[in-house]
């Protein structure tokens, strides 16, 4: 069964940086497209950026410039750079594996998720 375990959540102070992680088991990652998603209390969950087994990315237009999403095929693993951290990021985190294509993006599993809370 396909294992998507987040971890680097946690505090932090209006802009700082964290870095999560998210590490993938029962999967050839190196074939997957991947995403990461964001839900705070009483709001729908949101895309924030993927990364197509070929590397290209796509940000949600209001992170873009603030976050980057990577990938190391070696650790299968992804990862997410945020920088100038907002209060208004504060929200649970999700990986995902995902399906791009030019029209959309299809998720097909989910992560549990780690909480991220900025301060002001």
């Amino acid at each position: 069964q396909v294992q998507l375990v987040e971890s680097g959540g946690g505090l932090v102070q209006a802009g700082g940086s964290l870095r999560l992680s998210c590490a993938v088991s029962g999967s050839i990652f190196s074939i997957n497209d991947m995403g990461w998603y964001r839900q705070a209390p009483g709001n729908q969950r949101e895309m924030v950026a993927t990364i197509t087994r070929a590397g290209s990315t796509n940000y949600a237009a209001s992170l873009k410039g603030r976050f980057s999403i990577s990938r190391d095929n070696a650790k299968n693993t992804v990862y997410l750079q945020m920088n100038s951290l907002k209060p208004e990021d504060t929200a649970v985190y999700y990986c995902a594996e995902v399906t791009v294509r030019a029209w959309d993006t299809s998720v097909r599993n989910w992560g549990q998720g780690t909480q991220v809370t900025v301060s002001s």
